[in-house]
């Protein structure tokens, strides 16, 4: 079944806000197997939305839409759907009192223009909405589904999950299973070029896409049975594995921070952190991990040079080629300051090489008991850097456990 997404709001192209739900509802759809062919944008306009629209109805068998379901004069979804279907609003008395009853539980007074989100035409069942107060749409006519939901992630999300999903899968007739595969340390192309047998399997089915902790994999899989996508989804892991090696680091929920805070927990280590580059997304990444407060002890994040003064550091500055010397001091002020087992230190600079602004970082572990100590080097763009350099020294931590460090 051919898919479309429309995402609704002047805001969205004057880049006040981010579009996440087309991102979401897109990785959706890939799980359940419908190919998504086109994702438009379109403003808060009665014309431009009804033609958007009507494309869409020419080209497209499933098409969601997003935002554009308030009660202001600006949210035109609705009279741009009855458009479409050459169909009259009417405002149904359920839904009213279903409005009535949320702003009387909240003891806030409804105003008229909510009851416009109360309406709905003759081809369209209302969807509940429990986290807001604008219902979407069921439209089924001519061999076609339209369904409206609200923008603000939260509901959509919810909506999503709690009724859509449910009416879609029906329409799959298949049970459709997805596991994904995150790698780090290979470059998108590389990982690209290892699995690029099984790119164009059509069961079960394999993507590659970016994100600032590494490279994952998805496998999709339909079979009529749970048990046998299951094993379809396995056999497919097990190749793509084969030619990804160590650079497979997790599946599915798993961080890199839960990871490496399992090995940490599993041997009785604890970790602390001093961080000159990454401006505390290290720190703060552990901290928020499950079971943190069982290994990691805590972190120092270094701006001015003047603190490295104060904690009795004298240090070569970041790029005058003390780089490593700074690192390693670092993981030794790690340790000594939260009397952890093993300390991390991070030191890095920035320099422009033919007009691209680059990272150069360096990541230093340090085992206080036996005194070994690792280096890892790494260079990247700027943008990237500073949260991808948080990821390396977790990625290089859990290497060095697990070689018995």
């Amino acid at each position: 079944m051919k898919a479309e997404i429309i995402a609704t709001g002047t805001e969205l192209l004057l880049g006040e806000i981010t579009d996440t739900n087309t991102p979401f509802l897109a990785q959706q759809l890939a799980t359940l197997g419908f190919d998504l062919y086109f994702v438009s944008t379109v403003g808060d306009n009665y014309d431009r939305l009804l033609g958007v629209l009507r494309q869409a109805w020419r080209r497209s068998e499933l098409i969601l839409t997003t935002g554009g379901l308030g009660p202001t004069q600006g949210d035109l979804t609705r009279e741009a759907v009855a458009g479409l279907l050459g169909e009259s609003m009417a405002v149904d008395e359920g839904l009213k009192q279903n409005l009535v009853n949320f702003f009387k539980v909240r003891g806030v007074p409804m105003t008229q223009n909510n009851i416009k989100q109360a309406t709905l035409i003759p081809s369209a069942v209302a969807i509940l909405n429990s986290r807001g107060t604008a219902p979407g749409w069921w439209v089924e006519k001519d061999g076609r589904i339209l369904v409206t939901m609200p923008g603000p992630p939260a509901e959509l999300q919810f909506m999503w999950q709690t009724e859509v999903l449910p009416r879609l899968q029906k329409r799959t007739g298949a049970i459709i299973v997805s596991r994904t595969l995150k790698t780090f340390g290979l470059a998108e192309s590389k990982v690209g070029e290892l699995v690029t047998p099984w790119l164009t399997s059509a069961n079960p089915t394999l993507a590659t896409y970016a994100k600032v902790d590494g490279i994952y994999l998805r496998i999709t899989a339909k079979a009529a049975t749970q048990e046998e996508a299951h094993l379809m989804i396995t056999a497919r892991e097990a190749e793509v594995r084969g030619v990804l090696g160590d650079s497979v680091w997790g599946v599915d929920g798993q961080t890199h921070e839960s990871n490496a805070g399992d090995l940490l927990a599993s041997r009785g280590l604890t970790l602390a952190v001093a961080d000159s580059f990454t401006d505390g997304f290290l720190c703060s990444i552990l901290a928020g991990a499950p079971r943190s407060r069982e290994y990691f002890k805590g972190g120092i994040s270094i701006v001015a040079e003047e603190a490295l003064a104060s904690l009795g550091c004298g240090l070569p500055r970041a790029g005058e080629g003390g780089d490593d010397a700074r690192a390693a001091a670092l993981a030794a002020l790690a340790c000594r300051q939260f009397s952890a087992d093993i300390g991390i230190g991070i030191a890095g600079c920035t320099e422009s090489l033919q007009g691209i602004e680059m990272c150069r970082v360096v990541i230093a572990a340090r085992n206080q008991h036996t005194g070994e100590q690792e280096q890892w080097r790494h260079s990247e763009r700027f943008p990237h850097m500073k949260r991808r350099a948080a990821y390396y020294a977790l990625f290089d931590l859990k290497k060095m456990l697990a070689a018995g460090g």
